[in-house]
């Protein structure tokens, strides 16, 4: 017998993938978490003629010889159907987007990125020419959408947008795609994000503006991750996290969100054994208190920097300098020379400014170009440290309109960091 499985609280990728591997391995029996998102609980109820999925309690775990997993690599998270990690022989095979290694060994797999996993299992589909139904086609392009932000996240790849493109052409209806994929936020959600925000705070961990809220709640609550995305954007904040304690049954629910690479909520997650994407992610922890939990979280987000792309790893260096009484005329002819657009100014070691062509438009006679550069220099010289993000250093950029920044550590010049290198960042155009 060979069953198809994914991790609890399933999502659009989660079920669509489901799907796609019933298709893939005919015969196999698709068997889902009772605990799903609320949305999919949603489509499952309309779409219960089409689609037939069983329970966990309705395997027989012993019949079981092959396990197909999607879309999760943990056996945690497969909740009762995890105890099929202690049988023998069983032959695993694991289709996953995420790169975070975990502890399922398969015999086989294909992990790859992806914005959605379903991307991944479109692609094996095309191969094998399988034809798709208008309403397995709707459910693909969902978990494509819900996944990828509607192909807006950072972590979506052209191949998204290429299976989202062959599932239109398929017949998916985009119509029933925004009925299904719009969040459910009601009054209990509306009270809860309220409550937050009362008790909101803000810290800094490695530059970084953090926000981290505990709060008891009583039963289940849908849609916790839709109000703290609300939390994160209201409190402007890099990444914000909801520690929601269930007291009754002993557990804590942990949701992050985050709009920067530096915090990666996928790693972050999975360092509290639960797991996600690098702007999501959540967590279930059983018998912690909400403080400690707070704690590992700020021990994670400080740890997780240390494998993050910072400015020391893009900035030029050793920085040409000049001295404040240098004239503007060598000041030109350095910038001709070294080809940049801008020079710190030093006086006694000290940064004092920042003579850039900019400021040589300021000049109207010839005859001023043999005054020193300390006359023209801007003097409010906007600096960040090597420990700090590229998306932090285009901010600094952007907001105060300056093409580059002298990385300063202790006091002392040691590189400098240029609109160019952030871009070059962020079109992934560093060499390999």
């Amino acid at each position: 017998m060979q069953i198809v499985v994914t991790h609890r609280n399933t999502d659009f990728d989660a079920l669509s993938s489901l799907v796609a591997a019933t298709l893939i391995y005919p015969g196999s029996v698709p068997v889902i978490s009772k605990t799903v998102n609320p949305n999919v609980r949603q489509f499952l109820s309309i779409h219960k003629d089409v689609f037939h999925f069983y329970e966990p309690d309705e395997i027989d775990m012993n019949r079981v010889d092959r396990l197909i997993v999607v879309d999760v690599n943990c056996w945690g998270r497969l909740g009762r159907i995890g105890r099929l990690s202690e049988k023998q022989d069983l032959e695993i095979r694991l289709w996953d987007h995420h790169l975070m290694p975990g502890d399922i060994e398969p015999t086989w797999k294909h992990v790859e990125e992806m914005g959605a996993n379903i991307t991944l299992m479109i692609r094996e589909l095309k191969n094998r020419k399988i034809q798709l139904t208008p309403i397995q086609a709707t459910l693909f392009l969902t978990g494509i959408y819900e996944d990828t932000g509607n192909l807006m996240f950072p972590s979506s790849q052209a191949e998204d947008a290429f299976a989202a493109g062959y599932l239109m052409e398929q017949k998916a209806d985009l119509n029933i795609l925004g009925t299904f994929l719009r969040p459910a936020y009601g009054e209990k959600q509306k009270n809860i994000l309220f409550e937050m925000l009362q008790t909101a705070d803000r810290m800094r961990i490695n530059g970084f503006s953090v926000s981290i809220n505990k709060m008891d709640i009583q039963g289940h609550v849908d849609s916790l991750a839709v109000v703290v995305r609300m939390y994160r954007e209201i409190m402007n904040v890099d990444a914000a996290f909801g520690i929601f304690m269930d007291r009754e049954r002993q557990r804590a629910i942990v949701i992050g969100r985050s709009n920067i690479d530096a915090i990666n909520m996928g790693y972050l997650m999975k360092g509290l054994g639960g797991g996600g994407h690098p702007g999501a992610g959540s967590a279930m922890l059983k018998a912690v208190n909400s403080d400690a939990v707070e704690n590992m979280i700020v021990d994670l987000i400080q740890g997780n920097q240390q494998t993050s792309v910072q400015i020391s790893d893009l900035m030029s260096f050793p920085v040409v300098t000049i001295s404040s009484d240098t004239t503007m005329e060598t000041a030109a002819e350095i910038l001709r020379e070294k080809g940049c657009t801008g020079i710190p100014v030093l006086e006694d070691g000290n940064l004092i400014g920042m003579i850039s062509r900019r400021d040589f438009k300021k000049i109207k006679s010839k005859s001023r170009m043999k005054s020193p550069v300390k006359a023209f220099m801007s003097t409010n010289v906007v600096t960040i440290e090597p420990g700090k993000s590229p998306m932090q250093a285009a901010r600094l950029m952007v907001k105060h309109d300056v093409g580059r920044l002298p990385v300063v550590e202790n006091g002392n010049i040691i590189g400098i960091i240029t609109r160019s290198d952030t871009m070059t960042y962020f079109y992934d155009l560093l060499p390999d």
